[in-house]
């Protein structure tokens, strides 16, 4: 075997620093990284004492402390561009931080679950959001930068204490100058579940099925100390209206994101369906999101030689 020391650029891996090992997933990257000889390192994204020119190529895993603090985390995607490969690119992290990116898709005719917009600009008194929720059905309040499920609850429109509970929480969100998204809370998440395809160099690897996480209102107990809610997870065929609906997605990301040259690294598409079984899009991760490798035989593999095949592209 060559010397992965020497027979390949150095990569950093970023996490964060409540996960310095990576977690299981990456963990299995790295080891399949190392068998085709690529050294990696994994390196805390905010480390002060980090040189990050010392690494040709960087690649965001899991930095998932980053939503309290953006700014901080996308001027390191910029200062780190400056000097080596960022995977994915700056200019993706920015237009994919805060979820209003639905608004993009949607206006490019994609289907995604019906949300209404809440600005902290606007000032909105507790009537003024209450007339803002369904007047049926569960819905779901969650601030537009987020990961994890946190800060985010579960309400039940025809229950008043429920609708009391919502407005607080938007209320808290709006204080501190977070945009809210309100959005209805599908049922058939409690049975079919979520289904979240995963794409590397542009093309379909495999896809996984998230069940149901929430089960009520936010309560700050709940994600204390914690990064993200622990998901039920299991792998899944896709249906062709899943494939589908995601290949569009995919195929529109140059569109919506002008600086996009080329195909991305890796993609990660989350579809939900409506209450006739279609696909929604709930969400589109392309900064930092597991991709899933224990649940699907070759991914890793897959991932793998496509970051190595980024090396050999790279002009001297």
């Amino acid at each position: 075997m060559n010397d992965p020391t020497t027979s390949t650029p150095r990569l950093a891996l970023a996490t964060c620093a409540e996960l310095p090992d990576l977690d299981e997933s990456d963990q299995r990257l790295r080891e399949t990284l190392s068998g085709l000889g690529v050294a990696s390192e994994v390196v805390v994204w905010d480390d002060p004492t980090v040189d990050w020119g010392t690494y040709p190529t960087v690649l965001i895993r899991s930095t998932w402390d980053y939503t309290s603090r953006v700014r901080h985390f996308t001027e390191w995607t910029r200062r780190v561009e400056r000097t080596s490969t960022l995977l994915n690119p700056a200019d993706v992290v920015a237009w994919n931080i805060d979820k209003i990116y639905l608004r993009d898709l949607e206006q490019h005719g994609l289907p995604i679950v019906p949300t209404i917009w809440l600005d902290p600009e606007r000032q909105l008194s507790a009537r003024g959001i209450h007339t803002r929720f369904p007047a049926f059905g569960d819905f779901v309040i969650k601030p537009t930068v987020s990961a994890g499920s946190r800060d985010t609850g579960r309400y039940d429109a025809s229950q008043t204490p429920s609708r009391a509970l919502a407005i607080t929480h938007a209320k808290n969100l709006l204080g501190v100058g977070r945009h809210v998204m309100v959005q209805r809370y599908l049922k058939q998440v409690d049975t079919v579940g979520e289904t979240s395809l995963v794409y590397v160099d542009g093309e379909f690897s495999h896809a996984v099925r998230k069940g149901p996480v929430l089960e009520g209102p936010y309560r700050a107990e709940d994600t204390e100390g914690v990064l993200y809610r622990e998901e039920e997870m299991a792998s899944r065929e896709a249906s062709p209206a899943e494939r589908e609906l995601a290949d569009r997605v995919i195929a529109t990301l140059p569109t919506v994101i002008p600086q996009l040259e080329g195909s991305l690294l890796y993609a990660r598409v989350d579809l939900i369906p409506d209450n006739d079984g279609s696909p929604l899009i709930l969400e589109v991760e392309l900064i930092e999101p597991s991709l899933f490798f224990e649940h699907a035989p070759g991914a890793v593999e897959r991932f793998a030689q496509a970051l190595v095949a980024r090396f050999s592209e790279r002009p001297a």
